[in-house]
This record gives C-alpha cells, sequence and structure tokens, in this order.
C-alpha cells in the first residue's frame, strides 16, 4: 500500500493582491475613456445627462488613482520606492493634469489658473510628480468652489515649490495635524487624510539631492482663502 505525502503551498496573498489591483486599473482606463466617448456624443443642451457623467467620470478617476497609488505602495514594500529622474517642464506637467480632468473642470465650473514659468525645469520623476499632482487638483476641484491657483517656483536653496490653493473650506484641523507626521508613524485609516496624503509624504521624500529630501506641506488661508498644499523637490 503506497503512502501519499500531502504537499502544502504558501500563497503570496500580496502578490495575487496586487495582480488584481493592475488588472482592476487597466479595466477603469477602458471604462474612463467610454465615459469621454459618451460625453462627446451628448447633447450640450442636456445638463443633466452631461452633469451625471462628469460625476460618474471623476469617480472612476479617483478609483483609478487609489489603484495606482496602491501599486505604488506594494512596490514600496518589495524596495525603496523607485524613481526614475529626469529633466520636466512644470508647466506642461501641471497643463497636462489639468487636461486630463478637463471633462470634471468643465461640469463644475472651476476656473484653474496656472502661474508658472514657461522655462522652468527641474529634475524630478514626472510619472509620480503628475499622480500626486492629480490627486490634489482632483480634491481641490471637489472642495473647491470656483477657483484655483496652480504656482510653482526655485528659490535660493535649490528647492522648487509646486503650491496648489484653491476658495474652499480649507483642510480639516485633523488632515492639518497628519501632514507633520513621518512615515513610520502614519496611520492609514483616517479616510481624507489616509492614503492620499501618505502617497504624496512617500513621492516628496523620493526625491532627494544629497542631504536635501522634498517634503509636502498642507495649510489654509493663501491668496483664496481655502486649502493650500505645497510639495517640495530638492
Amino acid at each position: 500500500m503506497s503512502s501519499s505525502k500531502q504537499v502544502t503551498s504558501t500563497i503570496d496573498f500580496s502578490s495575487v493582491l496586487a495582480a488584481a489591483v493592475h488588472d482592476m486599473k487597466n479595466s477603469l482606463f477602458l471604462l474612463i475613456q467610454s465615459i469621454e466617448t459618451l460625453s462627446d456624443a451628448l447633447s450640450p443642451h442636456d445638463e443633466k445627462a452631461r452633469e451625471q457623467v462628469a460625476s460618474v467620470h471623476y469617480e472612476a478617476s479617483r478609483l483609478n488613482t487609489n489603484l495606482v497609488q496602491v501599486l505604488s505602495l506594494y512596490r514600496a514594500e518589495l524596495e525603496s520606492l523607485p524613481i526614475t529622474v529626469d529633466e520636466s517642464f512644470i508647466k506642461d506637467l501641471v497643463e497636462d493634469v489639468v487636461g486630463s480632468n478637463a471633462l470634471y473642470v468643465s461640469q463644475k465650473n472651476i476656473d484653474i489658473s496656472i502661474a508658472i514659468e514657461d522655462d522652468l525645469s527641474w529634475y524630478l520623476d514626472s510619472e509620480l510628480i503628475y499622480l500626486l499632482l492629480n490627486d490634489v487638483i482632483i480634491n481641490a476641484m471637489r472642495y473647491g468652489t470656483s477657483k484655483i491657483i496652480v504656482s510653482a517656483k526655485a528659490d535660493e536653496n535649490d528647492f522648487m515649490t509646486i503650491k496648489i490653493e484653491d476658495d474652499g473650506r480649507g483642510y480639516p484641523e485633523a488632515m492639518l495635524t497628519k501632514s507633520h507626521e513621518e512615515l513610520c508613524d502614519f496611520e492609514l485609516s483616517q479616510g481624507r487624510t489616509g492614503l492620499g496624503l501618505f502617497f504624496a509624504k512617500l513621492i516628496a521624500n523620493a526625491h532627494s539631492q544629497g542631504d536635501k529630501v522634498g517634503s509636502i506641506a498642507l495649510s489654509n488661508g493663501g491668496s483664496l482663502g481655502g486649502s493650500v498644499f505645497e510639495v517640495k523637490i530638492p
């Protein structure tokens, strides 16, 4: 009588989850494209339908951003967040972010002003900074009222600062407090103060030059009286 040996194997759940997230992200991308095609086909006089389509587009884009963040955090667990640094023109980068949200900008009737010199360039990971800015600008559109200002400048300390201001009610106190925490102390169960803020810190901190490290800062007030988000890159 032959004996059989039971073989057990351990499933790496984090890898399975990452693969599933990647697949969902691809499906969402196709969904977003379909929503944009549908929006173009709608009558400009059908305000209710256009508003509903813009709302669905916003939620799909927000989900897509969250999935990209989750994937990046998974990769950061495997090693430090990998970045690819190259020269980027900051105004072009911001215009790309605003352009990708044109449907929502139009429906919300928000005026986005870009106060950045055409020739301002900086060495950074344009894909990661794009994701960071996209998340911040989407939140500014959601919580702002009618106006957003995006500005950028380099200073004498060899830092370049990108600032996003809106005319909403400002950040809640819990979020302002959260923005001062170190990554190692961060908790991800805080709703609006969770994943997006952690991800922004992770991206900023991944950019460094010598002893200079990137950072973010949140405050209220600014030129529009609402939320003010700043990311500094050395």
